[in-house]
């Protein structure tokens, strides 16, 4: 089955009546920094979040891990690399295209190290940045569902 995006009004749809299943990628570098992104999108859009998406229909974990880091990233990771940090529930006021409707994610998480990588941004990040578990704990534009895993960390 070939997975691709959903057409925008039956997306909508979904995220008005279903929580959407995703994975959250937690990068830490050898120096112990982690790499968020400030995201350009709603949800959580001017917050400072680590990479992840959505899952599609019909494709694999390790699939939907290899893809989101490639398509966030630009590097390929493979999910036997990573360690599995828990299953979170994200609420969200808004969805993707708007305030109309709340966004409810159900988010599978994991946490990779990572040797000497150089992130570009993406469609949906203005810039990345690698802070210490310290600043994304005392930083105000970390969104505070991302704060919950470095509590963790």
């Amino acid at each position: 089955m070939k997975r691709r995006w959903i057409d925008p009004e039956i997306f909508h749809c979904i995220i008005k009546y279903t929580p959407l299943v995703s994975i959250d990628i937690i990068v830490e570098s050898e120096e112990k920094k982690f790499l968020l992104g400030l995201r350009k999108n709603r949800p959580a859009k001017n917050f400072w979040f680590v990479p992840g998406g959505r899952i599609f229909k019909g494709e694999r974990l390790s699939e939907a891990f290899n893809r989101i880091s490639k398509d966030e990233l630009g590097i390929e990771l493979n999910i036997e690399d990573a360690e599995f940090f828990g299953v979170f529930e994200h609420f969200y006021e808004d969805n993707y295209f708007g305030t109309d409707i709340e966004t409810h994610y159900i988010v599978n998480a994991y946490k990779v190290k990572v040797k000497n990588v150089n992130i570009k941004p993406d469609s949906q990040h203005k810039k990345y940045r690698w802070f210490s578990r310290e600043e994304i704990l005392k930083n105000e534009k970390v969104h505070p569902y991302c704060k919950v895993y470095f509590e963790r960390v």
